[in-house]
């Protein structure tokens, strides 16, 4: 039996690496209004740790309803429970854990409500969790995977002068926080723009919090999209599935539901199916030996088709590394079974409220 736990602050969590952390509140009402979420890929007998148990139970209801009605008889979901988190722990024993991700405030949480230590990931481990979820992981990656056909480069920089050097060479540049969440930490930058006191500001303070500052240069970006894996407890890396999303700011909006035959065709519109082949293999190769005793479960690469100047489709093919279960994973829970059903997934904020819609094209 295992507990499963959606803790959707856990990017936040991350930079913030301490244990006494209270998330802001938007992450908390999402934990709440959806919390409902690990039953999707529950198997039977598991329980989903929620903060209202009757509520995610008429919450998972209305959205199972809703998914029958749009996915036509492609969902299959195993029955689980609900349980309130000041109460499972007195009551089961679970033979494993599997949250949204780990971090050192979850670790705490689960203390506090009397989970044994010996059943949660030592500190050193949380450590490196933490330290594979910094961006240097996908910097490293990243020359691993380019080929004919791709492009990409990032920089870690540790000083407001490296990144002025690299704005000087491409002109506009994407600059991310090293730990951050969906379109936290971002700031789209112009050399002209470089030496305002706010982004200066900005810059000095992340330095001072997180030690340094990924630079990028600015790609046109046509399309993005991810690919989704497990790692097992023996540290092989298993492919499960493409993402084909949608951002906003570099914030998630929605998920495309559709077959990997029918996400693999939309992709080859824009690139060669053997190169998006290529580059999964190579991820497994790659990072099985890196993850390897040091974690285990879902993350997601997330990769963008861009054009050159010359008007070509090309591949970035690690724009981040997610080390937790991510929005693709969901979708992928959600995979219709017939090539002609395409659906899109989003979550909307309505009636002050978080839900799970899922929509037609």
């Amino acid at each position: 039996m295992t507990i499963r736990i959606f803790n959707p602050e856990h990017d936040i969590a991350l930079a913030a690496n301490l244990s006494n952390f209270t998330a802001p509140h938007a992450g908390r009402q999402l934990r709440h209004d959806l919390g409902f979420l690990p039953a999707l890929w529950a198997e039977e007998g598991d329980i989903v740790l929620v903060d209202d148990a009757e509520q995610a139970r008429r919450s998972f209801h209305r959205f199972k309803g809703l998914a029958s009605r749009y996915l036509e008889g492609s969902l299959h979901i195993s029955a689980c429970q609900f349980a309130h988190s000041t109460s499972v722990f007195s009551s089961v024993q679970a033979q494993r854990l599997d949250p949204w991700g780990w971090d050192l405030a979850l670790k705490a949480r689960l203390l506090r409500l009397g989970v044994s230590e010996k059943q949660l990931p030592s500190d050193n481990q949380l450590d490196a969790i933490r330290h594979l979820s910094h961006r240097r992981t996908a910097i490293q990656l990243l020359p691993c995977l380019q080929r004919e056909g791709t492009l990409g480069e990032s920089f870690e920089c540790t000083s407001t002068e490296e990144i002025e050097e690299i704005i000087r060479r491409y002109g506009r540049l994407v600059l991310k926080a090293p730990w951050s969440s969906s379109g936290r930490g971002l700031r789209f930058v112009q050399e002209s723009a470089f030496k305002t006191d706010h982004l200066m500001g900005w810059l000095r303070n992340l330095l001072t919090a997180q030690g340094s500052v990924i630079a990028e240069p600015y790609y046109n970006k046509v399309k993005d999209f991810g690919m989704e894996f497990m790692v097992s407890e023996c540290g092989e890396v298993r492919y499960l599935g493409l993402s084909l999303f949608h951002t906003a700011n570099g914030a998630y909006t929605g998920n495309i539901l559709a077959t990997e035959s029918k996400k693999r065709e939309m992709i080859n519109r824009y690139i060669p199916i053997n190169l998006l082949d290529d580059i999964q293999k190579n991820i497994c190769t790659s990072l099985t030996p890196k993850f390897s005793n040091h974690y285990t479960g879902p993350f997601g690469v997330d990769m963008m088709i861009c054009t050159s100047p010359e008007g070509q489709f090309l591949l970035h093919p690690c724009v981040e590394i997610n080390l937790r279960r991510t929005m693709g994973h969901v979708a992928l829970s959600l995979t219709p079974t017939d090539d002609d059903v395409m659906r899109v997934m989003r979550i909307e904020y309505t009636d002050n409220n978080y839900k799970l819609k899922i929509q037609q094209l």
